[in-house]
């Protein structure tokens, strides 16, 4: 072969050195408000160290099925790495197993996944988080009376946890009931069914906690039909202008909010640091943000509830 011959080989061959690698990133859904921001985090990343992104995941976060062959694919095409937010600790297991044993560097972040071997886990301190909330709840219903819980759904873990720690922390008030527990199934008209079933079983209760962003648009529509803003003390988890106007209407007493945006940003660096030869941290706690209408107006709560795109 000649030289001229040789030289488009050579360019070619620089060019596939050159071109980008990929990581793939799979939501637990891809049509939640909360995934949304995570993925703002997740290219801002991106651009900053240099890689492309392959962003995947089920619409729905109970799509189970989904997620595991959007892991599958991704393994199949050989993605450089991969972040994942199991809908599901046990059921995609296997899944994210296979890629770890296939050698690409794994980061799970949100909602935990019982895996060996993966590299980083970053997530809100949702356990705390659910402290918190029963904390502040029984601050508003003033230690008496019963409470209701509007719960997610089975299997994941983040909301698992919050829901663990808002029940154990509700142990320490001997003056307060968790009279009604319910899972919305991370649907917004199950999670208002749910609610108004607990309203209408319990007429005289104090208080509810929802645990996700599904939960809480159901149980603000619950209480907001029934007149009982104000009256029923809510407090909700994640955001969206619908929770923003709660707040501001008196229907939402406290929200607790994660930083979405850091999230994608954290779980996407860990990776990039390495592929290029770094060792990321294996855990990252993010804190979660309690945010009271009088709080809206703080510029570090405006810049916490409208991340960029």
């Amino acid at each position: 072969m000649t030289r001229r011959h040789l030289l488009p080989l050579a360019a070619l061959a620089a060019c596939n050195r050159s071109s980008k690698r990929v990581i793939g990133v799979v939501p637990k859904a891809t049509s939640h408000l909360f995934f949304m921001a995570v993925r703002a985090g997740v290219k801002k990343a991106a651009a900053e160290f240099g890689f492309d992104i392959d962003w995947n995941g089920p619409q729905d976060e109970t799509d189970h099925a989904r997620q595991i062959q959007v892991v599958d694919a991704m393994v199949a095409q050989k993605v450089n790495a991969l972040a994942i937010s199991a809908t599901d600790e046990n059921t995609l297991s296997q899944a994210v197993q296979r890629a770890i044993d296939a050698g690409i560097p794994v980061s799970v972040f949100d909602s935990g996944v019982n895996a060996r071997g993966y590299l980083t886990f970053v997530a809100t301190d949702n356990l705390a988080a659910g402290v918190t909330a029963a904390e502040r709840l029984a601050g508003l219903v003033k230690e008496k009376g019963k409470v209701g819980m509007v719960m997610h759904k089975p299997g994941g873990t983040s909301t698992m946890l919050r829901e663990q720690g808002f029940e154990a922390t509700m142990k320490r008030y001997p003056g307060l009931t968790i009279a009604a527990r319910q899972y919305g199934m991370a649907d917004r008209a199950k999670a208002r069914a749910a609610a108004e079933n607990m309203l209408t079983a319990h007429p005289d209760m104090a208080g509810l906690f929802a645990s996700s962003e599904a939960s809480s648009l159901g149980a603000m529509q619950a209480i907001e039909s029934r007149g009982l803003s104000g009256k029923v003390k809510l407090i909700t988890f994640d955001t969206s202008d619908s929770h923003i106007a709660s707040l501001k209407a008196g229907t939402i007493d406290l929200m607790l909010v994660q930083d979405s945006h850091r999230m994608g940003y954290e779980v996407v660096k860990s990776l990039a640091v390495k592929l290029q030869g770094g060792t990321p941290p294996t855990r990252l706690d993010l804190p979660v943000q309690i945010i009271a209408r009088a709080d809206l107006m703080r510029p570090e709560v405006q810049a916490l509830l409208s991340p960029p795109h």
